[in-house]
């Protein structure tokens, strides 16, 4: 299968065959497929300035540092070019902070099971799954994990030696978890009692995804780091970790750095982005659909589910039978969707998906999970 076009929220293959997308690229595609707004800024800058190196400012980089910093807890922003760059950024940014403020000593992290942070040799290693990290082991050293939402066992794994914590306040990978209040209150009061900094990974449930700017929103609860990648410019390559003055502060040039990060290409495009993401409005009618997408699936007597879990348009739907089945026969059906572990499918449409197109998700969903569980 071939993919030649989209437009808005459907695909289309060489044949000329329409799919409904709930995958969007995996929670890039934020403003759906052919964009209007997006491919003007990408026509416009590219008549005017693609690329010149991390050497050099350009306006449309430091105005996308200037919204993020504005709309968020952060002082400053480093820009790279992917969800796993920015996770290695700030596992080395937090490693740096604890040297130049406590000394060599303290260098290790926490990190949860369900979690997945990437698939470089750092995310890897503050990734949970051993069917991820097995085969590229030895990883990087002195990692912790504790069990998701256990307040107790986090207290217990941050200590004195402890430079960072890594979480994703919503789960992707391993299984759209919600991290519970209580949990995300622990670790932020049990890392300003030891001197650990805080990282959350929002490269997934960030950016409007849960029908709030941030997802830390929701909680009140705000981190020393935050990881942004996948919606920030709606499928073109773009990264960035925001994060408190103290972090900055202890990083010099060349301590890190990426020749295409922050091009003025992609900055204009997420720049725009973003401006039409953090838009009020427009995530009320995120929380709005995400409410109405929930009920219905809640109500459609979808075959052998033992849970609805996420928030906004962020969900997951666990199952008794193997999710790739379903995902193979929605396929079939003229349904993108992906899965999110082996017992649960993920959903995640652009979020300017309507309440129609989610009646017509949900009756091909149904017909392919009812298709699955009769063919096990």
């Amino acid at each position: 299968m071939v993919f030649t076009r989209g437009e808005g929220v459907y695909v289309y293959d060489a044949q000329g065959r329409r799919y409904l997308d709930f995958v969007a690229g995996i929670a890039v595609c934020a403003l759906g497929h052919a964009d209007p707004g997006v491919a003007a800024v990408v026509a416009e800058q590219a008549r005017c300035l693609v690329h010149l190196s991390n050497l050099y400012h350009t306006e449309p980089h430091l105005r996308l540092a200037e919204a993020l910093v504005a709309r968020s807890f952060a002082d400053r922003v480093f820009f790279c070019n992917s969800g796993a760059e920015a996770v290695e950024a700030a596992l080395k940014f937090a490693r740096k902070y604890a040297r130049v403020r406590f000394g060599g000593h303290k260098v290790g992290f926490v990190a949860f099971t369900h979690g997945f942070h990437g698939r470089t040799m750092g995310t890897l290693s503050v990734t949970e799954k051993a069917a991820y990290r097995e085969p590229f082991a030895p990883l990087v050293p002195g990692v912790t994990f504790a069990p998701f939402n256990d307040v107790e066992a986090a207290r217990a794994a941050i200590t004195e030696e402890t430079c960072a914590v890594i979480v994703e306040p919503i789960q992707g990978e391993g299984g759209v978890h919600v991290a519970t209040l209580e949990f995300l209150q622990a670790l932020r009061e049990r890392c300003d009692a030891v001197g650990a900094l805080l990282i959350f990974d929002e490269v997934q449930c960030g950016l409007g995804r849960t029908g709030t700017l941030w997802a830390y929103e929701a909680y009140g609860v705000e981190p020393d780091l935050l990881t942004v990648a996948k919606p920030l410019a709606n499928g073109l390559p773009i990264g960035a970790v925001l994060m408190r003055e103290p972090v900055a502060a202890v990083l010099q040039p060349s301590d890190h750095g990426s020749t295409f990060a922050g091009g003025p290409l992609v900055a204009a495009v997420a720049l725009h982005v973003f401006r039409r993401l953090s838009d009020p409005a427009f995530l009320a009618r995120v929380r709005e659909v995400g409410a109405f997408l929930r009920a219905r699936l809640e109500a459609a007597g979808l075959p052998g589910v033992r849970a609805i879990r996420g928030r906004g348009l962020f969900l997951g739907i666990e199952i008794a039978g193997d999710a790739r089945a379903v995902v193979a026969a929605a396929l079939e059906r003229g349904l993108l969707v992906t899965t999110a572990g082996d017992t649960v499918v993920r959903l995640v449409p652009p979020l300017i998906v309507t309440e129609a197109q989610i009646e017509e998700a949900i009756a091909l969903l149904k017909a392919a999970m009812e298709a699955a569980g009769s063919s096990r």
